[in-house]
């Protein structure tokens, strides 16, 4: 195997496709993929917020161990990412679209002062060696898709939100795709200028460029994320189409945890808390996934044209989900299975990989296993010092798995969200929250409020809390267990490497001689 293509969506809900049960919406060349690999069912990033949980993807461990708990908070220098492993490799690992990585103060002044070995990309871009990145409204990774769209003859301010991200009234003046009453309208750029088409088109690219070459890219769309804005045709494809019934049960809500009880305070859920909104919004939603569903095409299409899809391990997947209304919320963030399931297909061209094509895995897969899979593809160091993933070839190639995992992990930080205001919070508390899940039970630990606990078998829409009921708290005593268990063997030794260990253990220095007699 000699190249990797690791795409992701932001935003992208996992009952949104068709090869994971949408009867709403098609998506042919995801179905396509999923056909050539393996779908995992039961795929949970390990926060639902980009930063963190893309942070995960890229390390291969979970914010309590990687830091970087929120958007704009910055992982610590020490932190290494799957580009600085393939950098080891004497490889690289290119960028087109987006990451959120912020890179810490101590890695921008170690790169002013040429303290550190390590390359700009491995400090100041996660280990991308960028293509074109692409942040939408993040002035980090602005510039570049601005810079195509004046080229283009978009003029503004800001062409992303003037043209990408807006729509037109009947007057000519804008609409803003902030704006979520703008949903129905079409964005006022054309298709092939938009931002979907703009990453694929750099990807086909460096794919028809590398043919001759082993490559690693990261395709990261930023769509379906917000703003909720597709251009024509997509706007409108949908708009009379039937949607996904909305989960709601206000009775359960009565005596609703304290922390989603703040959480409606927040401007998108006061929003998505009405129906109409949710149902004006669901079909632009719907639009955008459809339109990287018939870029992604054209992308496959390039990997076979080129001749390098049998060649080609392919990674799809997304951040993390989005409510829609859901529960009345809107945005992600919260431990519900519409933020935290993803979909997640893994296409091996080997031929070891034949007994699995067009299966579906019901074994728990994580973000964390992204980083281990492709270095075991790729015949690389385990990082196991570090990596707190699983690779998830043993379960495409149908090898048989003793002790794979029965539950998965989830962190939420909310610290600087209106929520800790409206539960009177200080800035020093902690405000966090922990997510265990089995095929059965839910569990989320709040810090400073009482648990949460779903019973999934019977309840697996999430609508009743059994968290304060003394009828399970065997069940919440036994989670809770898990959930230390999990905590206390996150791996914080990363500065040598388990053969270092091994060459230390019961082996002093020469000379030094201890408790003889």
């Amino acid at each position: 195997m000699q190249n990797v293509l690791f795409i992701m969506c932001d935003q992208l809900r996992a009952d949104h496709l068709s090869c994971y049960g949408s009867p709403w919406l098609h998506t042919p060349n995801m179905d396509a993929l999923a056909a050539r690999g393996v779908a995992f069912t039961q795929a949970y990033v390990q926060s639902g917020v980009c930063g963190p949980s893309r942070m995960s993807f890229y390390t291969g461990r979970y914010p309590s161990s990687h830091g970087a708990t929120w958007n704009f908070i910055p992982m610590p220098m020490s932190e290494l990412t799957l580009g600085d492993y393939l950098a080891q490799a004497g490889r690289a690992l290119h960028l087109a679209g987006k990451t959120h990585f912020e890179p810490s103060a101590e890695a921008q002044a170690a790169w002013r002062a040429g303290a550190s070995s390590r390359s700009a990309a491995s400090l100041l871009q996660g280990g991308f060696e960028v293509v074109c990145r692409h942040e939408g409204d993040l002035p980090a990774g602005k510039e570049d898709y601005r810079r195509y769209l004046e080229a283009a003859g978009y003029a503004g301010s800001d062409p992303w939100l003037e043209h990408a991200n807006s729509g037109r009234h009947a007057d000519g003046s804008i609409a803003s795709g902030w704006r979520m009453r703008h949903a129905h309208l079409a964005a006022h750029v054309a298709e092939p200028h938009s931002e979907t088409a703009y990453v694929s088109n750099a990807a086909i690219d460096f794919i028809r460029r590398r043919r001759d070459e082993p490559w690693a890219l990261h395709l990261s769309y930023i769509k379906p994320h917000w703003p909720y804005i597709a251009p024509a045709p997509y706007h409108d494809m949908y708009r009379r189409a039937e949607q996904p019934p909305i989960r709601r049960n206000r009775a359960a809500e009565a005596n609703e945890h304290p922390v989603l009880a703040a959480y409606r305070a927040h401007d998108e859920c006061r929003s998505f808390e009405r129906e109409d909104v949710a149902r004006h919004v669901r079909p632009a939603y719907m639009g955008l996934i459809r339109q990287i569903d018939d870029h992604l095409g054209r992308v496959l299409e390039a990997l076979e044209q080129t001749g390098q899809a049998d060649r080609t391990l392919i990674v799809f997947t997304s951040d993390h989900g989005d409510f829609l209304g859901d529960y009345g919320f809107g945005e992600k963030e919260l431990f519900h299975d519409v933020v935290q399931r993803v979909p997640l297909i893994v296409v091996d061209p080997s031929a070891r990989a034949d007994a699995t094509r067009g299966t579906r895995d019901s074994r728990f897969a994580a973000a964390v296993d992204i980083v281990p899979t492709v270095l075991d593809a790729l015949g690389l160091p385990a990082q196991a010092h570090r990596v707190e993933g699983r690779s998830l070839l043993p379960l495409v190639r149908g090898a048989a798995v003793d002790g794979w995992r029965d539950c998965v992990f989830s962190e939420l930080d909310y610290a600087t969200r209106r929520a800790r205001h409206v539960l009177d919070r200080p800035r020093e508390a902690d405000c966090r929250g922990w997510m265990v899940r089995t095929a059965d039970w839910k569990l989320v630990v709040w810090s400073g409020f009482r648990p949460q606990l779903f019973h999934l078998a019977e309840d697996p829409d999430e609508f009743f809390d059994l968290g304060a009921d003394p009828a399970f708290e065997p069940v919440r005593q036994s989670l809770s267990a898990r959930l230390l268990a999990h905590q206390l063997a996150l791996k914080h030794r990363i500065a040598v490497d388990l053969d270092r260990i091994e060459a230390m253990t019961d082996n002093l220095p020469p000379g030094i001689h201890i408790g003889q007699w």
